[in-house]
């Protein structure tokens, strides 16, 4: 392993295990309180010097726990050969974007050797956005990208789930297939998805800017393909793009052809707006107010599903958990592209009772279209939107239905999709 790895890894689980402490500290100070307030004014001296004596020890345990874990890490890295980054095993890949989607922000801030920072992935490695790597790495490049960001918690890797299941070999991916079917190279990212979206998308607009100046051959053509959380990402990169804070948009915006969001929450996903009312109540009673501490850890990425926010102006100077408020901006698709989303359902159909509420177990119907038949809904045009009842909100990372339509999409010289509700394989 990496030692920046390791020390790392020392860092974070120093990290991990004060707060851990603190989140005892605080239960036992709740229980305490009840029991001393029980007992009444009479129970004061006896609290005060409890009190004094728990705080002591709770921050000796505290520190010193933090000390050791960050130590025996620096060890580690010092005495251990150095070996390939954490990142770049697969395992060790998904274990990091876990970590990074749970408390990607709380990485940046404490451990930053752990925290993900975007950029190209090519055959599990990093890939260095400039002429000479990307021409080693596509020696067969064409001018039309295909460009795959992940969704939360997720790797490049996500993008072959179910392949040897559905087209019986495992490197199969929609990148593959339209390279195959219709000259696109596929180009993969990774980033950090605790990471604020509007963060995210501006790095990615960044990212595109800098691929399209150093690929190896003319760029002629971009398409944008997101799962989940990348499909506000590239909502994010191509509205800060076409609103630059100064100059003109984007040169990589003007060579977009499409976008492809796959069970996207255009308008919020009802788990995060769950775990949001799950915060308030347990703060209501002072014994769990430490686990609602600890669920509020989660990151600012994993709040900004709460609503689908994809511009700094939906969080800045917003509580990030106050209970669901949405401060959202209405966010058009931009008119110099063409978007496409498509939706699953894993019950039913999108317009029935189990289907709008279920939708892919992750995102319902009305938020991957961005409609819920209130005012500020997308305009996604219909033969722009294919309903696939059967698939849940994974299976549209890989599937031959999903594949069919994409590729129907993006066929030269076309401009709008296939049918409202595509048929079953």
């Amino acid at each position: 392993m990496d030692p920046s790895d390791l020390r790392g890894l020392g860092r974070l689980a120093g990290v991990a295990l004060a707060g851990g402490v603190t989140r005892v500290e605080e239960m036992h100070g709740s229980i305490a309180g009840r029991a001393f307030g029980g007992v009444g004014p009479a129970s004061a001296p006896v609290r005060a010097a409890h009190d004094a004596v728990a705080r002591g020890t709770y921050a000796v345990v505290r520190g010193t726990l933090a000390r050791v874990a960050t130590a025996v890490g620096g060890a580690a890295a010092r005495s251990g050969a150095a070996g390939a980054p954490l990142a770049d095993h697969p395992g060790g890949g998904v274990a990091l974007a876990v970590l990074n989607g749970g408390y990607g922000d709380l990485l940046e801030r404490e451990v930053a050797e752990l925290a993900t920072t975007m950029g190209l992935r090519h055959r599990g490695r990093a890939l260095a956005v400039d002429r000479e790597p990307l021409a080693s790495a596509y020696p067969d490049a064409t001018g039309r990208l295909a460009v795959f960001v992940h969704g939360l918690v997720e790797t490049e890797r996500a993008w072959r789930f179910g392949a040897e299941r559905h087209h019986g070999d495992r490197r199969t991916s929609y990148g593959t297939l339209l390279r195959r079917d219709l000259g696109y190279t596929p180009v993969w990212l990774r980033y950090n998805t605790g990471l604020r979206v509007s963060g995210n998308g501006l790095a990615l607009a960044d990212l595109l800017e800098r691929l399209v100046a150093a690929w190896p051959v003319p760029v002629t053509d971009v398409v944008l393909v997101g799962h989940s959380m990348g499909g506000l990402v590239i909502r994010s990169a191509v509205h800060q793009a076409a609103h630059p804070d100064e100059g003109p948009p984007a040169r990589w915006l003007t060579l977009t052809r499409a976008t492809v969001t796959l069970g996207t929450p255009h308008l919020g996903a009802p788990a995060e707006k769950a775990a949001n009312v799950a915060t308030h109540g347990l703060r209501l009673v002072g014994e769990t107010r430490p686990l609602a501490a600890l669920l509020a850890l989660r990151s600012v990425g994993i709040k900004d599903l709460r609503f689908g926010n994809v511009v700094a102006a939906d969080w800045h100077g917003h509580d990030p958990d106050a209970l669901l408020r949405d401060t959202r901006t209405h966010v058009p698709l931009h008119d110099g592209v063409s978007h496409f989303a498509v939706v699953g359902t894993v019950l039913g159909s999108h317009d029935s009772r189990a289907g709008s509420l279920l939708g892919d177990l992750l995102v319902r119907p009305g938020s991957a279209v961005g409609d819920t038949g209130r005012e500020n809904r997308l305009a996604f045009p219909d033969t722009h939107v294919v309903r696939l009842a059967g698939l849940h909100h994974f299976d549209l990372l890989n599937h031959p239905r999903v594949y069919r339509q994409l590729r129907a999409w993006l066929e030269p010289g076309t401009t709008v999709g296939g049918p409202r509700e595509a048929p079953r394989a």
